[in-house]
């Protein structure tokens, strides 16, 4: 089951983040970015936080189950998404133990790297 555009759309508005949260939907799920940064996964509308100490810490009782069949479990937070402020500082806090996302080549430059 695809998640719902309505539910994305909530789940920006709990995270409040204005402009520094984007989304992108991805086979028919949703991948969330703080300031280019991949967070959260929105998956059969339900919120799944990237793990990290931020969750361990900030959110441990959250429930863990994998957002996508293969992958290994994630922590849950919809019951998360009541509590906008409590949200808001667990995806933030993940955000900063994210790395930065890599540079993409351009499109059409298949040239080797140079050596």
């Amino acid at each position: 089951m695809a998640t719902d555009p309505d539910f994305i759309d909530y789940a920006a508005e709990q995270i409040a983040l204005g402009n520094r949260l984007s989304h992108k939907k991805m086979f028919g799920e949703y991948a969330l970015y703080v300031d280019g940064k991949v967070v959260a996964f929105a998956c059969d509308n339900s919120l799944f936080v990237k793990p990290s100490v931020a969750t361990d810490t900030l959110a441990p009782e959250l429930p863990r189950r994998p957002p996508y069949p293969g992958a290994k479990d994630y922590p849950v937070a919809d019951e998360l998404l009541d509590d906008s402020d409590r949200l808001r500082q667990l995806i933030l806090e993940t955000a900063a133990l994210m790395p930065v996302p890599k540079p993409r080549a351009a499109a059409g430059d298949k040239r080797k790297p140079k050596r």
